[in-house]
């Protein structure tokens, strides 16, 4: 990288924030060598957690204002910096080294940069025998999960494809394997008459679609085409996805195996009225669906295809207000899902092969990694923000698909510019999201008068306060999580040491959502007490109209 290059990956890193591959230090004369390692350990065995190359350790950043001030370490050329470089490579299990160390001379002052690397798969990375990882901003202990995953990397055994030999075909349901059948007729409608696949005994089908191995029924079987008993056959593994509403009203629905038939069950919950959106000098609004089914579906059977059914755990929809959330344990497998949505990048592996493999076979998926970038290009064609990959919690991933206008302007945008690159239109999709982008990105972007405002305050070019206007209507109206809520009473009762009812309900109603009436914010205030007592976080005292809430 040349400098200007360093400069806006160094800005890019400062404006992201620490994370568990980032980590920003003055950087004194006297940083230890010893804590340099310990952050080599840790940034090392967190990048191949999460897919990424290599992580940072940046010098001449104060960490409490987010601003440069410059480090006196010494330059990379010097003496000291080859024998740390050398020292990390001794005292490092297995021995690794740092990828680069640049050396930046920004404007306040000088920056030095060590490019750490991914700890290779299977292979943790330990500091004079001990391992490192890294909560949030703090460094910690490798935990024995992080520790037990890294090690199973290259023992990794293909959980769909295993043979369920107590199970039979009886085991299966019929409408889900009619559909099935109906499936692959269409995927191989240019090498099988359709009416000759749904003609095949079953047994052969199941083979051909690669449901089976060698005939026997494997656990990709069951998830797709069990009956809702044969569920049993996979446990510990709940083999179940739950739809939640979290709305101005409260439901849910579990979904058990045939996933080929119930993940359309559960899309038919979503409530999906039209919306309509407004565009400029017109007096005719256009009117589109909430959501798209084939986006919902494809997140949905992602989900599926997908999961670490080690984890055994289940697949959860939550739909809010204006967003459906999707969130299923394990890891992004390969790469980051802006690879795909730019069609840079083809999977090369699977962590259920058998499964995305039959669910190909079935019509449900694609395995080139088509899907990702069709979800977003139809948001855009719809005019609406595109879905959001929430990847901060270690061994899960959280996709946000959102069914309603975050700022106008950006839509009467698509519908006035329908030219726009799915570059320009995801660096749009940041900026109405108060996200960051690149220099050049944001450059380009008001060259063509997309955008204004100076960096890092740009909003897309529209009418203003229009745009303000909708932006606070839709915060006041948006339902936090309840983690959101249930923090600001921790905060309240640490701060003060207790709260009584009446302090708390002057904290939470300004904030609950104004689709609540009154009624239902007092109710929803007696929920989020109720679990923060049942987690054993706090505990009332005292009687009646004296009682008060503590810390437990």
């Amino acid at each position: 990288m040349n400098h200007d290059e360093l400069l806006e990956l160094l800005d890019t890193l400062i404006e992201c924030w620490e994370n568990e591959v980032v980590e920003f230090k003055r950087g004194k004369k006297e940083f230890s060598l010893s804590d340099i390692g310990k952050y080599f350990s840790a940034i090392s065995n967190e990048a191949n957690l999460r897919g990424q190359s290599f992580g940072w350790l940046v010098f001449g950043i104060d960490d409490k204002t987010r601003q440069v001030i410059g480090t006196d370490y010494k330059a990379k050329s010097s003496e000291r910096i080859q024998a740390v470089s050398q020292q990390i490579s001794q005292d490092t299990q297995p021995t690794i080294t740092f990828r680069s160390i640049f050396e930046l001379q920004h404007p306040k002052g000088g920056v030095v940069m060590f490019q750490i690397p991914a700890a290779p798969k299977g292979s943790p990375i330990s500091y004079n025998g001990h391992y490192y990882a890294r909560a949030g901003e703090s460094l910690v202990a490798l935990g024995l999960d992080k520790l037990n995953e890294i090690n199973q990397q290259e023992k990794w055994i293909d959980w769909s494809a295993q043979i369920v030999s107590e199970a039979t075909i009886n085991d299966l349901d019929p409408d889900a394997l009619n559909k099935a059948k109906q499936g692959f007729a269409r995927k191989m409608d240019q090498r099988l008459e359709s009416q000759a696949v749904l003609e095949l005994d079953d047994l052969d089908f199941l083979n051909r679609a690669r449901l089976t191995e060698n005939g026997k029924i494997t656990r990709s079987t069951l998830l797709l085409l069990g009956k809702p008993e044969s569920a049993r056959f996979l446990s510990p593994h709940p083999a179940a996805m739950v739809w939640s509403l979290e709305a101005e009203e409260r439901a849910y629905e579990h979904f058990y195996p045939p996933f080929l038939l119930t993940s359309t069950q559960l899309y038919q919950k979503i409530r999906n009225f039209q919306i309509r959106i407004l565009p400029d000098d017109e007096l005719i609004p256009v009117e589109i669906d909430k959501y798209n089914q084939r986006v919902v579906l494809e997140a949905l059977h992602n989900c599926i295809a997908h999961q670490d059914y080690t984890k055994n755990s289940r697949i959860i929809v939550s739909e809010k207000i204006d967003r459906l959330i999707f969130e299923s344990e394990g890891s992004f497998f390969e790469g980051k899902p802006v690879d795909y949505v730019t069609e840079e990048r083809r999977p090369k592996k699977y962590r259920n092969y058998k499964l995305a493999q039959a669910m190909v076979q079935l019509n449900m998926i694609d395995t080139m990694g088509y899907g990702i970038h069709e979800m977003y290009e139809k948001q855009a064609k719809r005019y609406l923000p595109l879905p959001d990959y929430d990847l901060t919690m270690p061994q899960a991933v959280k996709l946000i698909i959102y069914g309603d206008v975050v700022d106008p302007a950006y839509s009467k945008l698509l519908i006035k510019n329908t030219d726009l690159s799915i570059m320009e239109i995801i660096a749009l999709d940041r900026v109405q999201k108060g996200q960051n982008i690149s220099k050049s990105m944001a450059k380009e972007l008001q060259r063509k008068n997309l955008i204004e405002g100076r960096r890092p305050n740009y909003y897309v070019s529209s009418s203003v306060a229009e745009a303000t206007n909708k932006k606070a209507k839709y915060i006041r109206n948006r339902i936090q999580d309840d983690t959101f809520y249930m923090q600001l009473i921790l905060d309240y009762i640490d701060k003060y040491e207790c709260a009584t009812r009446p302090d708390i309900d002057s904290l939470l109603i300004p904030t609950l959502s104004e689709v609540l009436d009154e009624k239902q914010k007092v109710t929803k205030i007696g929920h989020l007490l109720t679990k923060l007592r049942k987690t054993e976080k706090i505990e009332n005292v005292g009687v009646g109209r004296y009682s008060k809430w503590v810390m437990k």
